[in-house]
């Protein structure tokens, strides 16, 4: 009996230790960071690779993580992150569907002693923003001209050539630095008459695509296309992301676009998303930029652990990002334009997708 004793006790002493360590471990993890991840969507695959890297390198660290996608409603991403608040969250990682309807929610996390980072889109008019994580959102339209103005050999005075332009979303901040980047390229051509955009829009106000969204694009392009060039060919499109050019493509392609006799107008495009890459392999869509959204992670991570740890987070620009309310440090990591010249270096190579992912034999 006094064995039998013994071993129960002992048993028991064991699982009471487990149990303890397993608990410590938990708390442990929850002690050193809850960090909630905001992002936009999940109908384009690159904010579900965002919010999935970033989660899993939170994860590997020992943070505890809250991970929503708001489907791209504005009330959806604010009670989200409410939410989030109330949970006890202490870095709130925010991509905004809408950079201007943020402030209300994002003083409330103020007043709870909660830091925010803007991942990708600026949050403006709220002075409680810690850091912008981003890439040089001025280069990458710069990109996306500088290809148009290589392959038309517009520098070599070649001309004139027909362009349409389209913009990304009104209430996005990132389109205007886009925009800018591209005309600060393409505008002498236009008032040189090299360029000629015959539907004649070409103000952000009037080439504008709310939330990105492909079929709008696709219903512009077919507007456009039947106003203008029943009798003219199209020879480039300025699009900011792939997710619309490829819906520019279906219109062009729908009116016998994609023929030897009536080939495709160059097509650039942004995020080199798995549809756009295979576009581009097939010799369809012409270019895009890479934005190596695992990289963007990576540094958002730092700089929340940076903002644990009370110590000031790695910065490269302090001059550009002015949200209405304060000038916002940032960090802005280097796109990549890529076409079908470079796409195995730069996408293979870079292991972001397989040859067999995207088509290439």
């Amino acid at each position: 009996m006094r064995r039998a004793f013994i071993l129960v006790l002992a048993l028991a002493m064991l699982f009471a230790l487990t149990a303890c360590n397993l608990a410590e471990t938990k708390t442990g993890s929850a002690d050193k960071g809850y960090i909630g991840l905001a992002m936009p969507t999940k109908s384009s695959e690159r904010w579900v690779a965002d919010g999935e890297n970033m989660a899993r390198l939170f994860q590997e660290k020992g943070y505890k993580v809250d991970l929503q996608f708001a489907e791209d409603v504005v009330e959806n991403q604010i009670s989200q992150i409410e939410n989030m608040i109330t949970k006890g969250v202490d870095v709130i990682v925010i991509a905004s569907i809408d950079g201007n309807t943020l402030t209300d929610v994002i003083a409330k996390a103020h007043a709870r002693g909660i830091k925010v980072i803007s991942y990708d889109r600026l949050i403006r008019n709220t002075p409680y923003l810690s850091y912008y994580a981003t890439f040089d959102n001025f280069k990458v339209g710069v990109l996306q001209a500088s290809y148009i103005e290589k392959k038309l050999g517009l520098k070599e005075g070649k001309g004139p050539f027909n362009m349409e332009l389209f913009g990304g979303s009104p209430d996005d901040n990132n389109a205007y630095f886009f925009y800018d980047g591209a005309m600060s390229v393409l505008k002498p051509y236009i008032d040189s008459g090299k360029l000629v955009v015959r539907s004649k829009q070409t103000t952000m106000a009037q080439i504008a695509t709310l939330r990105w969204d492909g079929s709008l694009a696709q219903s512009r392009m077919d507007n456009l296309l039947s106003a203008n060039y029943s009798s003219e060919h199209l020879d480039a499109v300025l699009s900011p992301y792939d997710g619309i050019s490829i819906g520019i493509i279906s219109s062009l392609k729908g009116i016998g676009y994609g023929t030897k006799d009536k080939p495709l107008p160059v097509i650039t495009g942004q995020d080199a998303e798995l549809a756009s890459i295979k576009s581009i392999v097939a010799g369809e869509q012409t270019q895009t930029v890479f934005k190596d959204t695992r990289k963007l992670a990576a540094q958002t991570v730092k700089m929340a652990e940076s903002i644990l740890k009370n110590e000031p987070a790695e910065v490269n620009d302090t001059k550009s990002y002015n949200n209405g309310l304060m000038v916002v440090p940032a960090y802005l990591l280097d796109p990549v334009s890529v076409d079908a010249s470079n796409v195995e270096q730069e996408i293979v190579g870079q292991e972001y997708y397989t040859k067999e992912e995207i088509g290439l034999k």
